[in-house]
């Protein structure tokens, strides 16, 4: 069965190294079709953006956010969308940052 992120709430349950979101961060997704995006804050970031597409359960995007400290970072990612033994939404998301070339890194995320 698809899962879709159309008013899904998500916070971070483990963060990468290389990763700037924490669990004070908030993901708010929308979806429409296969169309995703989100905005997002908290923690370290004052102000994030991403906008993908979904299929098979699959999402693929590119974000760009403002930290706290007024720097600007962007990149890309690949996501697994699954359901946790309470019917959670868990996304595993695999980044890449664009502007750090050669940083990439694993973020997990859970539906709140």
């Amino acid at each position: 069965m698809d899962i879709s992120l159309d008013n899904i709430r998500m916070h971070v349950l483990q963060t990468a190294e290389q990763g700037v979101v924490n669990q004070d961060t908030l993901f708010y997704f929308r979806q429409n079709g296969s169309q995703v995006s989100a905005e997002y804050g908290g923690g370290q970031i004052r102000k994030g953006y991403l906008i993908g597409l979904i299929v098979n359960n699959k999402l693929t995007f590119s974000y760009c956010q403002l930290q706290i400290d007024d720097k600007l970072d962007y990149g890309t990612s690949s996501c697994e969308l699954s359901r946790d033994e309470n019917n959670r939404i868990i996304l595993i998301e695999h980044f890449e940052w664009a502007s750090r070339p050669g940083e990439k890194g694993t973020n997990v995320f859970v539906e709140i």
